[in-house]
């Protein structure tokens, strides 16, 4: 944790909103580039499973959950969420996510940080915030948003579609996060098999040629072709060049789309920007499309 002024501010904004929070022994360890070493970090995890907590709710994302999925007591998270607790977080946590999903089934919750999201300097998002209270308060129903406007597919023919524009996927398993952390997850046993999912991504820092990259390794892998939809959320914080003549993210949906009969879609509010959904991940869903109106939804537990 090397921002803790984000970390205090985070932490006094959650308490402001009315919760009370209580901060793991270990939240502000550090091991080298990692917060904790491998077994304080496993310990803080199993804290929070036994906690009676609410919510567990990572203080940033940063790597190495992977390096210790092995030393996970899965049953004992299981138990937890079962008894109610929602393990809530992003970007590298979607190794824990699914993780979780994979060896138990059970579900826990794509959302925020404290750090970048609580913390900021600036005043919260309030979508965030609402999203984020909707979850605790367990009204939270479903996520909405709009898509783009449809273009012809670049290096299609003219009469290709650029997007479906009217369809419903009764009933899905969602699941997904961080592009670059479910790649590193194929041939382990931590990647959930999800035939007929619904698939959602982001990523930061990954130039499209990379993120082009990471889909083509999920793609040969068999798991994009299986999906009913695979949904793209936000991909932020890279610089085009001029050699890429034009080549862009656009570019790599186009080019997804010409390889699966899925459905690709775009624009979800999630991902590492200031107004991001909270989504269940690993919860059957239904998700409807009418023309540029896009609407996932699971209902009241």
């Amino acid at each position: 944790m090397r921002d803790k002024a984000a970390f205090r501010r985070g932490v006094k904004r959650l308490q402001k909103l009315g919760y009370e929070v209580e901060i793991d022994v270990d939240a502000l360890s550090s091991h080298t580039r990692f917060a904790g070493d491998d077994a304080t970090r496993l310990a803080a995890i199993h804290r929070a499973a036994a906690s009676g907590a609410d919510v567990a709710l990572i203080s940033r994302g940063g790597y190495g959950l992977t390096r210790i999925l092995p030393g996970i007591d899965y049953a004992a998270v299981a138990r937890a969420i079962d008894g109610g607790l929602r393990f809530v977080g992003v970007s590298d946590f979607t190794a824990f996510q699914n993780a979780v999903l994979a060896q138990t089934g059970a579900v826990t919750w794509a959302g925020p940080a404290l750090c970048p999201d609580f913390g900021t300097q600036e005043l919260p998002d309030d979508i965030m915030e609402a999203c984020f209270d909707d979850l605790i308060c367990g009204h939270g129903e479903g996520a909405g948003w709009r898509l783009p406007r449809a273009k012809p597919v670049t290096g299609a023919a003219p009469e290709t579609p650029a997007a479906p524009v009217e369809f419903d996927i009764p009933a899905a398993r969602l699941w997904g996060g961080n592009l670059a952390v479910l790649a590193s997850l194929v041939g382990t046993p931590y990647l959930p098999q999800v035939p007929g999912g619904i698939l959602f991504i982001e990523d930061v820092n990954e130039h499209p040629y990379r993120v082009e990259r990471l889909l083509t390794q999920l793609l040969y892998a068999g798991v994009l072709a299986q999906q009913q939809a695979v949904i793209f959320g936000q991909f932020t914080s890279y610089t085009l060049a001029a050699h890429d003549k034009g080549f862009k993210l656009q570019s790599v949906v186009d080019w997804l789309r010409r390889q699966i009969t899925t459905p690709v879609l775009t624009q979800l509010p999630y991902g590492h920007v200031e107004t991001k959904v909270c989504l269940p991940v690993g919860a059957q869903v239904e998700l409807s499309v009418q023309g540029r109106d896009a609407l996932l939804y699971w209902g009241h537990p």
